[in-house]
């Protein structure tokens, strides 16, 4: 089989199920930014020491595998869909760890700009892009009913990022950087 197909050439793609949609299809959209994070996620493990956040991160990175076989999946083809179940289990396991690594953490008193060490500031690439990711899985979920608890899931994982920014300066001894207003 060959990577290469020359079926997007001119410009459109097919979902899952053979529906043709053109390449700047919300769901394509939102896949694609899926996809964009779940790469960032890999460059992230190869900083990240501790061997419970690579466990967790490489769950995350399965999860977001069905995140995203699920968005490419049209509703006329909603049986298909059935095998990307989510429950509310992936958001509590999400949960638990920010709660687990927020136990490690001082109150926060500042908003934090991203950076502090390499893997701080890879996690907070990876919520900024979670983000990007929720708000085009809503854009979908305008006109298409979207699954609640993968917009749970999403919306939680955007938080985990942040606390994982936060404890892994802490590991690493390195200061948060701290916003400093300018506002007046």
């Amino acid at each position: 089989m060959r990577v290469y197909t020359k079926t997007g050439d001119k410009g459109f793609t097919s979902l899952a199920g053979g529906e043709r949609v053109p390449k700047i299809h919300a769901r394509l959209e939102a896949y694609g930014t899926v996809d964009e994070l779940n790469a960032f996620i890999g460059l992230l493990l190869e900083e990240i020491t501790e061997f419970r956040d690579t466990e967790v991160l490489n769950n995350i990175q399965s999860l977001l595998f069905s995140v995203g076989g699920y968005l490419a999946t049209p509703p006329a083809k909603a049986q298909q869909a059935q095998h990307f179940l989510f429950g509310a289990a992936e958001s509590r396991m999400l949960e638990e760890e920010i709660d687990r690594m927020d136990a490690l953490l001082p109150p926060l008193k500042s908003f934090v700009l991203p950076g502090g060490c390499k893997s701080a500031a890879l996690s907070h690439v990876c919520r900024t892009i979670t983000r990007r990711a929720e708000r085009n899985i809503y854009k979908i979920d305008g006109f298409e009913e979207i699954n609640p608890e993968i917009l749970k899931f999403v919306n939680r994982l955007s938080d985990y990022f942040f606390v994982l920014a936060r404890k892994e300066c802490l590991s690493h001894e390195k200061e948060e950087k701290s916003w400093r207003s300018s506002c007046r």
